[in-house]
């Protein structure tokens, strides 16, 4: 997409492109997500950035009406496999803020130097400045929905002094905390001061496109472990819930299923919306990373629209298609948790949980206990294949992080013991986030690249396939 076709982008204020790029005006020094409801500005007034980061670098902040840091992320670092995609996967990770950019690098096999340079060049910021827009909009989630203190806040956002902090929220909304504070949306004001980290800090967890919740909640609900995960109320009000493990703690996560939209007037653009979310968690420095599992667990960056598109021109596929537009392919809280389940099957994750998952603090409904951690089960159960997988995800033979070579992960699961290709295929949709995934000996045409693992889940939903 060229420059000019951007701006006509802008002009229609096509919801489709939120978060795929920004624009920023030069004469008021704002920047935008693409369907801001702002008045056009003029052409030559407007530039455009690929990352909120590289905006905010270049002198201009977010807009108050818009809000751009809130739009869902770019469906490209689900796709990519190169280095860029990795590196934007571990910054969503929050890898910068636990581990610096010499941390991230590692992980990408890179030096520091590569990866600030490819980034720099690609996405117009480096992994200081991508993370720290990341941590700019944690910042501003959690003062307009909690009541925890300003200094408070800055720590956990993953600011190193509240200086720093104080320096950011000015740059990036022209604002103090305070102010930031302040204009909150009145239903936050009312009740922000009921929300504590204990109650659990409320979110919108936002997506383009139609959003078929229905289908994630039915497999979350078919695939949930007693004690970890749980899925209540009628179909189409659902609440789905579990416990995580965290860098720096543990969490209880509470998202809802919206009730399905209004199908699209053909033609024209479904704006998107969101799912209702809620994290409580025992250290609030894990926020940006809970909310980053969630959104791969959902697949809330997925772009629909060039899915629908590719997948609908297909004679077999069509009619799967219309029939539920936005159909997503979920992915993994946990990536090693999930290659662990994949392996052991469902009454081998339950027996799992009941002899070595970690028991929370408080019980919380029928959610008791944290799944246990691959170091735990290597000790515990070294033999069999699942203790070779175990063993493996604990040494780091076998990587599952977001940043991790899919098709390394994959060769290094396929050498061990008890590891067939149909359950390696599995984990890399799934754990790995891959978008171009077909289970072995099923006939999957190559056009229906790079979107086969969206392909399998239609297929699923029709009943034409088990997997």
């Amino acid at each position: 997409m060229d420059e000019d076709t951007r701006y006509e982008t802008v002009r229609s204020r096509d919801a489709r492109f939120d978060g795929e790029f920004f624009f920023a005006v030069r004469t008021t020094g704002i920047y935008c997500r693409p369907s801001c409801p702002a008045m056009t500005p003029k052409r030559h007034n407007v530039r455009f950035f690929a990352t909120a980061a590289a905006a905010q670098g270049s002198g201009f902040r977010a807009c108050r009406r818009c809000r751009p840091d809130a739009v869902p992320g770019s469906a490209d670092w689900n796709v990519r496999a190169d280095v860029v995609g990795r590196a934007m996967r571990l910054i969503g990770d929050g890898v910068v803020d636990r581990e610096g950019v010499a941390g991230l690098a590692a992980r990408l096999g890179y030096s520091a130097r590569q990866v600030q340079r490819q980034l720099t060049a690609e996405l117009g910021a480096g992994p200081v400045a991508l993370a720290r827009a990341q941590r700019a909009h944690t910042a501003r989630v959690l003062l307009q929905t909690t009541d925890l203190a300003v200094t408070g806040i800055a720590f956990a956002s993953g600011f190193a002094s509240v200086r720093q902090f104080n320096d950011t929220v000015r740059a990036v909304y022209a604002a103090t905390p305070s102010e930031l504070r302040a204009t909150a949306p009145r239903a936050g004001r009312t009740s922000r001061h009921a929300v504590t980290p204990a109650a659990g800090i409320p979110l919108r967890l936002a997506h383009r496109g139609q959003y078929q919740a229905g289908a994630v909640f039915d497999l979350l609900a078919h695939e949930a472990v007693p004690g970890v995960e749980e899925v209540s109320g009628p179909p189409g009000r659902r609440t789905y819930r579990r416990t995580m493990r965290l860098p720096h703690g543990t969490g209880i996560v509470a998202v809802d299923e919206r009730p399905g939209a209004p199908r699209a007037v053909p033609g024209a653009a479904h704006p998107g919306g969101w799912l209702d979310a809620r994290l409580q968690l025992t250290d609030p420095r894990d926020l940006t990373t809970a909310v980053g599992r969630l959104r791969r667990l959902f697949d809330l960056d997925a772009d629909p629209y060039a899915i629908d598109e590719r997948l609908g021109a297909d004679t077999r596929l069509a009619p799967l298609v219309a029939a539920r537009p936005g159909l997503r392919s979920p992915g993994a809280a946990d990536p090693e948790e999930l290659a662990v389940r994949a392996l052991a099957g469902p009454a081998g994750a339950e027996r799992l949980v009941r002899r070595y998952g970690k028991a929370l603090d408080a019980p919380s409904g029928s959610l008791t206990h944290v799944f246990p951690e691959p170091a735990v089960l290597a000790e515990a159960e070294p033999d069999d294949p699942l203790g070779a997988l175990t063993g493996a995800l604990a040494d780091g033979v076998v990587r599952l992080d977001p940043g991790a070579d899919r098709d390394d992960a994959e060769h290094a699961l396929l050498a061990l013991p008890g590891m067939d290709a149909r359950t390696a295929a599995a984990v890399r949709t799934r754990a790995l986030g891959d978008p171009d995934v077909a289970p072995p000996g099923v006939d999957v045409p190559d056009s229906w690249r790079p979107w086969r693992s969206y392909a399998v889940q239609h297929l699923c939903a029709a009943g034409e396939l088990e997997w």
